[in-house]
């Protein structure tokens, strides 16, 4: 006799009785590996507007995608490119696929390139047409969901709310943009479209 904790639901039983749902999760699995494959190219032509004003070791790992079974329960890919993580700091742009939830392409600076750049950054987006940005405002920049305690859409009370983050953290600045998985057909225009934006404003910003 099985104890309470391990028995299953009626729901429970038909999935771990079938296989057509683990097959179809990896085959939507396998085609988001394909369609972060196919942005790759774009994206490394993009990278080459930052070569001259960032340093080499930041471009030299090559794009990473990699996938994981349990953010918050749920399984999920990334793209890295640049992904660069280093004694003095972090630059690294990422597009995320989460599962049940959204796709979404993130900034990410930390140690010396957040406090070379962040403020100028903030600056740039204040000035243009960043509705659709969000800022980090949680202490664990590793953190992806889009819950208020950690993005916040990019206005000035969510870059004061960033700013008032705990002095004694390392130095980090974290923006990202999303949509929902029901917009999967625009996906690749979307990744294509924000990066660019993000070359766009690291270009401004770290080239003035």
């Amino acid at each position: 006799m099985v104890t309470a904790n391990v028995k299953l639901s009626k729901n429970e039983l038909e999935l771990v009785c079938g296989a057509s749902f683990i097959l179809t999760k990896n085959n939507i699995i396998a085609k988001v590996y394909q369609l972060f494959g196919d942005l790759q190219p774009g994206f490394v032509l993009e990278n080459e507007r930052l070569h001259t004003l960032l340093p080499s070791e930041v471009f030299a790992p090559s794009p990473k995608i990699y996938k994981g079974e349990q953010y918050q329960g749920l399984p999920y890919v990334m793209l890295d490119t640049p992904r660069y993580f280093g004694k003095e700091g972090a630059f690294a742009i990422r597009c995320f696929f989460w599962w049940g939830n959204f796709f979404s392409i993130s900034l990410q600076l930390s140690g010396k390139y957040a406090m070379d750049y962040a403020e100028k950054m903030i600056m740039q987006m204040a000035s243009k047409q960043y509705d659709d940005w969000y800022i980090c405002v949680n202490e664990d920049h590793w953190q992806h969901h889009f819950e208020e305690t950690n993005f916040l859409p990019f206005n000035a009370a969510s870059v004061e709310a960033y700013r008032n983050l705990k002095s004694d953290q390392v130095p980090f600045f974290k923006i990202a943009c999303k949509i929902p998985l029901t917009k999967w057909e625009e996906a690749s225009d979307f990744f294509n479209d924000k990066y660019s934006c993000l070359i766009d404003l690291a270009t401004e910003c770290i080239g003035c």
